[in-house]
């Protein structure tokens, strides 16, 4: 089968930092499904994989984790799904990635596709929808009121793939206005035709735009990107007994700000059902039916905001330069291999 792979962590501009490849297809045993890859998209967790994760000498590593595709053979164990299904999912951190024309996927952790969503706008949605959602109901649990706090959640970084996804299912399921950041026309465009109420600028403080707007100090914050960059002003800006969630790796982390205040700080790893097996790890296979309930209900949109052309090293070589340029906004999607 064809695939995308690497065998030396490199930075992308090296020549060898993804390669096209060729392996033999994998096969399905216990609840696993066999899936071929219709289409993929690129995340950042693909970027710092490629940084950090050399494979054993003479191995090859297959990035990517977000897929939407057609199961083409099942595991004894499997009852969920049969031969012939199309789905989308978000894949595991321990397990070869979906850069390729098959992939093998626990079926605890996948979707029933969409039905109106074609394999690109699908392939969009799985890890930031399952990052936003377990945010924004497991970990903030923001249908919770916060006392004497406004009734709005800052979502900093709206405009990138968790964020776009968080402020649709704001809007969607609950009754909270979204103070979204984003520091480009482009950008403000974007998070606004989600459903944003307020668009603040994460180039400069965040503190005193939130305190111009009307209303009491949100009670949520959810940090997407740059958390250390915006620490202090996040302490200064949330409610009292406020909560704050966070996604990235910020290289320092100081919580005592919080304190005073008894904000609760929550961290989101999509990938830790899958990483430790846990007693829930079926979930994700629920959320991501509810997340297709939503799209053809025509509550939920995809996010997808560049199509970068065939699954190949050059053009993941592209999305992935992009991702660190810290310039892109909603997702990158790749459909299809090259003939």
């Amino acid at each position: 089968m064809r695939a995308v792979g690497y065998q030396f962590s490199r930075p992308i501009s090296v020549g060898d930092a993804l390669l096209d490849i060729d392996l033999p297809v994998p096969v399905a045993t216990g609840r696993d499904l066999l899936v071929a890859v219709r289409a993929v998209s690129v995340n950042p967790v693909d970027t710092k994989v490629r940084l950090r994760a050399q494979p054993p000498p003479g191995e090859w590593k297959i990035l990517g984790w977000d897929a939407a595709g057609v199961v083409t053979a099942i595991g004894p164990e499997v009852t969920r799904f049969k031969v012939g299904d199309p789905v989308f999912y978000a894949g595991a951190l321990g397990r070869q990635g979906t850069n390729a024309e098959y992939h093998l996927v626990d079926e605890r952790i996948v979707g029933h596709m969409p039905r109106t969503l074609d394999w690109a706008q699908a392939a969009a949605l799985p890890l930031t929808a399952l990052t936003a959602w377990e945010m924004l109901f497991d970990r903030l649990d923001i249908r919770r009121t916060v006392p004497g706090a406004g009734p709005a959640i800052l979502i900093i970084g709206g405009a990138g793939g968790v964020g776009s996804m968080a402020i649709q299912l704001v809007r969607a399921l609950t009754g909270l206005e979204v103070i979204a950041t984003a520091s480009r026309p482009q950008t403000r465009d974007w998070v606004a035709g989600l459903g944003a109420t307020q668009i603040i600028d994460h180039a400069q403080p965040l503190a005193p735009q939130v305190a111009a707007l009307p209303g009491a100090a949100p009670g949520f914050v959810f940090s997407t990107t740059q958390t250390d960059r915006h620490l202090a002003e996040i302490a200064e800006l949330i409610a009292p007994q406020g909560h704050l969630g966070l996604i990235d790796d910020p290289p320092a982390f100081d919580i005592l700000p919080f304190k005073t205040k008894s904000v609760a700080v929550h961290w989101e790893l999509m990938f830790t059902r899958s990483m430790f097996g846990t007693a829930d790890m079926g979930r994700q296979g629920e959320i991501l039916d509810e997340v297709a309930r939503l799209v053809d209900a025509g509550t939920l949109r995809s996010t997808m905001a560049e199509q970068f052309g065939p699954i190949c090293a050059a053009n993941l070589k592209r999305a992935h330069a992009l991702l660190e340029s810290g310039r892109a906004r909603g997702k990158i999607v790749l459909e299809g291999f090259a003939a």
